[in-house]
Formats: C-alpha cells, structure tokens, sequence
C-alpha cells in the first residue's frame, strides 16, 4: 500500500509530505484547489510522462517520491528481486526528478532505473480509475478489458494475443515468399547458368599467379634460351676468357704472392669465396637452361586459360581474383532458392500449428469469459438496483467473429448491454444511457471490478461526478467496502462519499505576495465534520448543517 507521499517544487506546490492509511482515503477541497495535482504527482512518480512544465516558477527542478509497504507482495517482491532492486526491508521507494531542461530521472530504491522499468513496477502498485473512465467504457474494447480484468485470466489472454502475433507475422512470410515466387524462378535460372559457367572454368587457388608466371616464361622463352646461353659462355663456357678460367689464373698468381707478404690472404679468401659462388651461379644457370624450352602450343593453352579468367570476371564486374570467393556465394544462394519450396511448407506447417494452438488458448479464454460474465452480470443488476436504477437488467453479449480468421482478443466481440427501465429491452451503453446513468453503471462496473484487482492501490479520481442524494451515499457504501480489501484513494466533491473514509484529506490553496501555494491538512473528527459541512452548505455553515454532517459520520 502507498505510506507516503513526498512533493517538492511541482506546480503550486512547495514542499508536501503526506502520510496515508490503510482503508479509504478522500481527498476534499474547493474546486482547483489541488486535488487532481496530488493525484497527477503520484502518477509521475508511477512513471507518467512529464516534462519543465511540472516545476514550479523559480525552480530547477521538482523531485516526488511514493513510499509503500510490500510486504504482503509477492508479485512486486519478485519483480524487484529479477531486477536486482530489492531492499532489506519490506518497503519500496520509487522516486522521480524532472529538470528545466525537460530530462528527467527516475530510482528505485535508491537505484537508477530506466523509465520503462519505473512504469512496470508503478502498475504493479497502483491502479488509477479515471473521471472520464465513464466515457471509455461505451468503447467495446474497454468492455472486453474490464471483463478480463475481473476474471483475472491476464496471462491467457497475453498467450492469446502473442499467438495471433506470431500467427499474423508468420502469414506475412508466407506470403511475401510466395508473391517473390516468379523473380525467384528467374533469378534461380539466372543462378544455375553463372554457377555452371564457373564450375566449367573450375578455378584454383593460386592458379592466376602460377598462370601469369609462366606465361611471361613462355612468351619469352627464346630470349631466355640466348641470353642464358651467352651467360654461360661468358661465366664457364666459351674455350677462352670465361670468368671461371680467369678467375683460377688470378688465384694461382694471387697464391704465389703470398709466400712473399701474408697481408694478401684476405683477398686470396676472397677470390676463393668468389669461385665458390660463380660455380653455383653457373650450376643454376645450367639448370633453368635444361628446363626452357619453346613450347608454342602450351603458351597457346596457357593464354587461352587467362583470357578465359579475364572475360568471366569482367563479365561479372570483378577483379578475377575474386571469382572463386563470387562461386561460392552464388552457389550458396542457389541452394537457399532451391530450398524455397521447402521454406513454404515448412510455414504453412506453422501457420497450421499456430493455429491450433491459438484455437485451444483462445477457446480457454471463452470459457473463461464466458464464466466471468455469469458471475458478474447478478452483481452489476445488484449494483444498479442500489444506485437507483430499480428493474435495471445487465448482459454481457457474447458475438462470434464471423470470418473464422484468428484475432488478437480471441474468438468473439465483447459488448455490454443494459437496460435501465423495467420492460425496457436490452440494448448497448451508447445508445440508452444518459449521462447520470452512465456514471452510476461505470462506477458499479469499476468498484466491482476491482476487486479482483491485485494492485494494492486503487485510486477513483472523481468517478462519481454526475451522482448524487442517496446513490451518492450508497457509492460511498461501495467504496468503503472495497476497502476491506484494499486501499482507496478518492478524488470527490460529495459529501456522502467522503462521510465513509477513514481518512480524510482536505486540499486548499493560498496566494500570498502574488504566489499561489496549495496546502493538505489531514482531518481530525471535528475538523472532518466541518469540511463536510462546507461539500453539504453553501457560503455560510449553519447549525443544521453542521448537524447533519455529524450525523452523517456517526451513520457512516
């Protein structure tokens, strides 16, 4: 339940803390005097949208906090603990800042949290019943909300609804691979005669480097052939004046010399290391020689080979190093086209499973409906007999889709009918109801189902505007035994109503020096007596009317 309530700098308000009681709380005041700001603080504390308009003239920001007690929560409890929030003791702490600039901050616990997450655990907590609620509920969706909200069967009605998700986005799949059927055909030709082309031309790795090796060799193999020749006569060959025959004739000269002076025998080593090496320069020379020959026909093959390469990669507008890596892409998208007929069958094989699974949750949640509306319909009849409405009858109407496809709320529309004259027949909200007797039915709806409501906050925010008299006193009944079960917040300018609290909030405001502040006083007994005084009298209280608010507190 909600303990507490902290404000500082939001609109009129300076700095407000309010404690609150179990039970039912009403807070009263002067029309404008504050009662919806309380209520609006509250929200942006739950995670409501906010922004620099919130703050008060002169401030850089405006802070609210809302405090509960969990510890009769399992469900919040659990929420906290996932989501790594948890304090030591059975109380929660949501807080929210809201700057100049319009950013805002949100904690739990002490914690940062992200907005969302702040809205997911406020709905956990509080409940807020609207002054306009009355005029959604001539909506049908609102209806079927309602009536799930009293069967309390939330999680098969999200199973519903995400199987249709699933159902609907599935049969999107299908039919876009079906519509691409045709261009698939065409590019799945287009793809079988470029994969063949290139598994004809079956290149290697590395084979475009070793190709253009050896035909620069080929081309050019009689000009190697002569200048390898003339190389070898020039180092060892030719019968006079090769290098090698030089080259002893200068160690055996340089050899002779040194007996004369040992500084020469760096360079006899020299030349010794120079023989060594001209030897194997001639042996590798000999080698390649052996191996070149002129060999027309595979130059011929060789650049057949390349200009094959070349014309298939600047037919695909590719460096022809890249052909291999191009053949393993269109082979692989090949096969996914290929596939594609099993890819239909395999969704249309989900689509029938979804639906099968979406007829059995969805066919659990009609009968679970159907069973709620048995329920509540005798205490909703109960409900406008109290609130004056004597032979008013209520119906939950059940109508089947008719084009057998699946929806997102299940098999059937959901809309109440009413009649609230004797002898009247049924027939749907819009079209029967007038203004007061459409608050009185939204209010009976609301308070009963609620509680089935495991939020331990219910808040009604002047959902009793258009009632008054004894119906207005019977609603305060309403609320007051609502809260047997849970806390209530209510938002009410009857005096009827607010007769039933167990606490009771009086709002009022007060401009000093051009500044307007609002102000909450938590009433004692005769302080109560006076405030519902004021709500019965007029301008001036008189001892009737002070005598019949006391007496309405010691009825209540």
């Amino acid at each position: 339940m909600l303990q507490q309530l902290s404000i500082q700098y939001f609109t009129i308000i300076d700095t407000l803390d309010l404690e609150f009681k179990p039970g039912m709380t009403v807070l009263t005041g002067e029309t404008g005097a504050g009662k919806s700001i309380l209520i609006d603080a509250l929200l942006l504390a739950l995670g409501g949208r906010g922004d620099s308009n919130a703050i008060r003239q002169g401030h850089e920001r405006c802070t609210i906090a809302a405090g509960f007690n969990i510890q009769n929560l399992p469900n919040v409890k659990e929420w906290l603990a996932e989501h790594e929030l948890t304090n030591s003791e059975d109380e929660c702490l949501l807080r929210r800042i809201i700057n100049n600039d319009g950013r805002s901050r949100a904690f739990i616990n002490g914690q940062a949290i992200p907005l969302q997450q702040l809205r997911e655990l406020g709905g956990l907590l509080v409940s807020i019943h609207g002054q306009h609620e009355h005029q959604t509920l001539l909506k049908p969706e609102k209806q079927r909300f309602l009536l799930d909200a009293y069967a309390g069967h939330a999680p098969l009605a999200k199973k519903v609804h995400t199987l249709y998700n699933d159902w609907r986005n599935t049969q999107a799949e299908l039919a876009n691979l079906q519509a691409q059927n045709e261009q698939r055909q065409a590019r799945q030709e287009l793809l079988a005669y470029q994969t063949q082309e290139l598994a004809q031309l079956d290149l290697q790795i590395d084979e475009l480097k070793a190709l253009d090796v050896e035909q620069r060799q080929l081309a050019n193999a009689d000009r190697l052939l002569t200048n390898c020749q003339q190389l070898l006569n020039v180092l060892a060959e030719q019968d006079e004046g090769n290098v090698l025959r030089l080259l002893t004739a200068a160690q055996t000269q340089l050899n002779a010399l040194q007996t004369l002076t040992p500084s020469l025998k760096a360079a006899a080593e020299l030349l010794n290391n120079a023989d060594i090496q001209i030897n194997e320069a001639v042996n590798e020379l000999r080698h390649y020689f052996s191996q070149l020959e002129l060999n027309p026909e595979r130059l011929t093959w060789v650049e057949t080979r390349l200009s094959d390469i070349y014309e298939l990669a600047r037919k695909h507008h590719i460096p022809p190093d890249e052909l291999i890596s191009l053949q393993i892409r269109l082979q692989h998208e090949l096969q996914q086209l290929e596939n594609s007929d099993t890819a239909i069958t395999q969704l249309q094989n989900k689509i029938t499973q979804l639906e099968k699974e979406y007829l059995s949750a969805a066919e659990k949640l009609s009968a679970s409906r159907k069973k709620a509306a048995k329920q509540l319909m005798p205490h909703i009849e109960n409900s406008m007999q109290q609130l004056n409405m004597p032979g008013g009858r209520f119906c939950v109407h059940f109508t089947p889709n008719t084009d057998q496809q699946p929806a997102s709320y299940g098999l059937e529309k959901i809309e109440f009918l009413v009649s609230t004259n004797p002898g009247q027949t049924l027939q749907p909200l819009v079209k029967i109801v007038s203004g007061g007797e459409l608050s009185r039915i939204s209010l009976a709806i609301q308070v009963l189902t609620a509680q089935t409501d495991s939020t331990p906050t219910l808040i009604f925010d002047e959902v009793d505007v258009g009632i008054g008299g004894g119906t207005a006193e019977i609603v305060g009944r309403l609320l007051r035994q609502l809260a047997d079960k849970t806390q209530v917040l209510c938002v009410t300018h009857l005096p009827q109503v607010a007769a039933q609290s167990q606490q009771h909030l009086q709002i009022s405001k007060a401009t000093e020096n051009a500044i307007t502040q609002t102000y909450v006083q938590d009433l004692n007994n005769n302080a109560k007596i006076q405030e519902i005084a004021r709500m019965l009298g007029g301008v001036k209280i008189t001892r009737q009317t002070l005598a019949h608010a006391k007496e309405m507190l010691g009825i209540a």
